[in-house]
């Protein structure tokens, strides 16, 4: 276990993602292919495939190198993906923003692990990369989702009609967001 690897549970790390994570991701993405859908962009076939997710995941390793996101893998003991989070769309300058998208799978949904991931990934928008805004939206009727990110001190701050294509039509988002702290933007 590395200084980056955290454990959520005596059975559950959360990590930063890699290549080698492509065929877990493709395996855990389709177990919950059926589950996720009422949350998440129509895919092609492909997005399932080891191939379209070593795919996405060297896109989201090129933008973690220039500095741009931040992707971390949840995993059970035997290094199964669990899970996804991803700090996207980091900005600097005056802004110091990044928002953040995640899931996890339907068999280990409850067990708080989903609220331990974003305050650690909050934890990581401070700490490490400066940040002092970290921001979310989920679809109106997540309200599972809603719960964690209350738990993990954010504060809804509006909805926005139409906000992302999901499921097939454009749907509206509350948004949320946590401030990290009030220091001056470094540098």
């Amino acid at each position: 276990m590395t200084d980056r690897t955290h454990l959520l549970a005596p059975d559950v790390a959360f990590r930063p993602a890699e290549l080698t994570d492509a065929p877990a991701f493709a395996t855990a993405l389709t177990r919950n292919r059926a589950y996720m859908r009422r949350w998440e962009p129509v895919r092609p076939d492909t997005f399932y495939t080891v191939e379209g997710q070593a795919a996405r995941l060297t896109a989201l390793l090129a933008d973690r190198d220039a500095g741009r996101a931040m992707p971390w893998v949840l995993a059970d003991a035997d290094d199964r993906v669990i899970g996804g989070f991803t700090l996207s769309g980091i900005e600097r300058g005056p802004f110091r923003n990044g928002r953040l998208g995640y899931w996890v799978d339907e068999g280990h949904t409850g067990r708080g692990l989903a609220t331990a991931a974003v305050r650690a990934v909050c934890e990581a928008a401070r700490d490490r990369l400066g940040l002092h805004r970290v921001e979310a939206a989920t679809v109106t009727d997540n309200a599972p989702s809603q719960q964690v990110l209350a738990k993990a001190g954010f504060e809804r701050i509006g909805t926005a009609p139409g906000y992302l294509h999901i499921n097939a039509r454009w749907r509206d988002h509350h948004l949320f967001q946590r401030l990290l702290h009030d220091d001056p933007p470094a540098g």
